[in-house]
């Protein structure tokens, strides 16, 4: 479990194709910290560490995750958002995070307000989402709180830090991102669908 908190930020160093798998070299400065098997959430999506050579570790990703989420489009020197997995003991500082993204979603506008950012969000709408005003979303692995939603579109609000110390600072308008909806929320989505089947 992860709380979308960003440890620090993480640079692709090499994309190796393997069959339908990639692999992932990055560079960052808690390398030295990690071990071979621990999970580390890159913009959201959880991976193992399978490798560790000096300042660069190596994840895989598999066509499943390649499919789902934006890793795909990855190229040497792009930059991904780092947690690792939160431990037992810690501070709660942010929401509930699987690192299982749901689906990928675009910017479709970014929104300079003079100390702070909006940023807008165009996904794919269904029984099984629900996005409140608000509450608790995921966007790359950064925990944050809707601003405003409407049917297919969202908002998130960004302060100067969380800007400077995540991708956010590089996200653009027509960049695809990955999208993990509240795990409470995706419960009563599903709760509130099996009860108007019942009653219908």
């Amino acid at each position: 479990m992860f709380t979308g908190i960003i440890e620090t930020l993480g640079t692709i160093t090499e994309i190796k194709p393997e069959g339908t798998n990639v692999h992932l070299k990055v560079n960052s400065a808690i390398t030295h910290e990690l071990q071979i098997d621990q999970s580390v959430s890159h913009n959201g999506v959880c991976l193992t560490v399978v490798a560790i050579d000096g300042e660069e570790y190596t994840v895989t990703a598999i066509l499943e995750t390649l499919e789902r989420t934006n890793l795909g489009k990855l190229k040497v020197d792009s930059v991904v958002n780092l947690e690792r997995a939160m431990r037992a003991n810690a501070r709660f500082d942010g929401h509930m995070v699987q690192g299982h993204v749901d689906q990928t979603a675009t910017c479709y506008q970014k929104d300079t307000l003079g100390g702070s950012w909006k940023f807008w969000f165009r996904y794919s709408p269904s029984e099984d989402i629900l996005i409140v005003e608000k509450g608790s979303i995921c966007v790359n692995g950064v925990s944050l709180t809707v601003a405003d939603v409407g049917t297919d579109h969202f908002s998130v609000a960004i302060i100067p830090y969380t800007y400077e110390n995540t991708s956010f600072y590089a996200l653009q308008e027509g960049d695809t991102i990955n999208l993990e909806f509240d795990i409470i929320g995706k419960y009563l989505a599903k709760q509130m669908k099996a009860y108007q089947s019942i009653t219908k």
